[in-house]
């Protein structure tokens, strides 16, 4: 897939929604915020894709250790749905096994006390998201 733009990332989750964003050459990702979940996330979304030349996004999607889409598959699917029709930028699905461990194991590496990880959530959740599009960047 030839893509023109950056690349930003987003891990759905009920409350919050991580998001990060590829560099202009689309080698590298970094954490770029943590949204709340609620009616204004797909404007806030909207304006990033504008502001930032967005051409792709990628979305977590939670597959079980099987392969299997999880659960949380159907709400992820219904979020996925309402972007395609709010943003005119392809979306793909993505398997985020694991990353929102990779990026809680992360901060305890980097040292963060365990206070500051347990008060700053989002930002595992945007890390999660950095993540994410690390493993396999060139894949888009």
């Amino acid at each position: 897939m030839n893509v023109q733009g950056r690349i930003l990332g987003i891990d759905f989750g009920t409350r919050r929604i991580g998001l990060s964003i590829s560099d202009p050459l689309q080698i590298i990702a970094q954490s770029l915020l943590t949204l709340e979940n609620d009616a204004t996330v797909l404007q806030a979304i909207r304006e990033i894709v504008g502001r930032e030349a967005i051409g792709l996004i990628v979305v977590g999607m939670p597959f079980n250790l099987k392969g299997n889409k999880g659960s949380k598959a159907q709400e992820v699917e219904k979020f996925i749905g309402q972007l395609e029709r709010a943003i005119p930028v392809a979306v793909v699905r993505w398997d985020e096994r694991f990353t929102s461990s990779l990026a809680h194991d992360t901060m305890i590496r980097m040292g963060t006390k365990r206070k500051e990880r347990r008060e700053d959530r989002g930002r595992i959740d945007s890390m999660a998201a950095a993540i994410m599009f690390s493993v396999s960047p060139s894949a888009f």
